[in-house]
């Protein structure tokens, strides 16, 4: 099993999720635990349905065409690597799917949504100085070193970006962790009369949205939680940036659902 916090977790099947984290408050991986397991449920009962055999995948001339132009043209570079999956059951195809989604859509949320957050305050994480450390012996006996010894904080924000760099990166920040008003989330689809007329399908859609509803549930109880640190206290964020919802606009919240599931 691929899961989103590799390296970071150790098998342990008294777990929900089959696997016990090295850091137990380490919030993008206790929430996306869970999200990537309602992710390969979902996507597990839907290649359980259609793809009652083995022979089935191996015989889907399509699907493994489809496989075979992501590996040798979509990463031509790596397509000779011997990591790739193989794609020949239906685990390998609920293993590969599962990574898929979980990468362009809760994972680029974790990566992208907080941008905002934590860098729209310029000093907090600027991103060019515009003055370095004096470093070498010619640069320490100079002015810009007895500049920097006199009044170290001064120097730091003398070389910070200009207003106008500041104010386009803000603006670029601003853009990146901003949620669109129609915005589709996983377990949601905002024409399902149109998607399928498969009955099982439907079901097994819905049990996945009642899923994803249950992680939002329990992230708020988290970051309620005062005995986790990093997501809960005194100048600290709370860890929302997995919650399956958001309303638009600058937000840490939300995954946006950019395949469809």
């Amino acid at each position: 099993m691929i899961h989103p916090c590799r390296g970071m977790a150790v098998p342990d099947a008294t777990q929900p999720n089959g696997v016990k984290l090295v850091i137990e408050d380490y919030p993008y991986a206790a929430d996306g635990l869970m999200v990537w397991s309602a992710i390969e449920n979902w996507v597990g009962a839907y290649v359980k349905h259609y793809y009652g055999h083995p022979s089935q995948i191996c015989n889907d001339r399509e699907l493994q065409a489809w496989y075979s132009e992501a590996i040798n043209v979509g990463h031509a570079d790596l397509r000779h690597q011997r990591w790739w999956p193989t794609l020949n059951s239906s685990e390998d195809l609920v293993s590969i799917l599962t990574t898929l989604i979980w990468t362009v859509s809760a994972q680029h949320a974790a990566i992208n949504f907080g941008q905002y957050p934590y860098g729209g305050y310029v000093p907090n994480r600027p991103p060019l100085m515009r003055r370095l450390i004096p470093e070498d012996e010619e640069e320490k006996k100079s002015e810009k070193k007895a500049n920097f010894m006199a009044d170290p904080e001064k120097y730091f924000l003398n070389a910070l970006p200009s207003l106008l760099q500041a104010t386009k990166y803000m603006a670029i920040v601003d853009t990146l962790s901003t949620h669109s008003p129609d915005e589709e989330y996983l377990g949601e689809r905002h024409q399902s009369s149109i998607w399928s007329g498969d009955a099982e399908m439907i079901e097994a859609f819905y049990r996945f949205s009642g899923e994803m509803r249950g992680i939002e549930k329990e992230i708020e109880r988290r970051n309620s939680d005062p005995t986790l640190g990093n997501r809960c206290g005194p100048g600290v964020l709370p860890y929302e940036l997995l919650a399956p919802t958001s309303p638009p606009g600058v937000t840490c919240r939300g995954i946006p659902n950019s395949v469809s599931t």
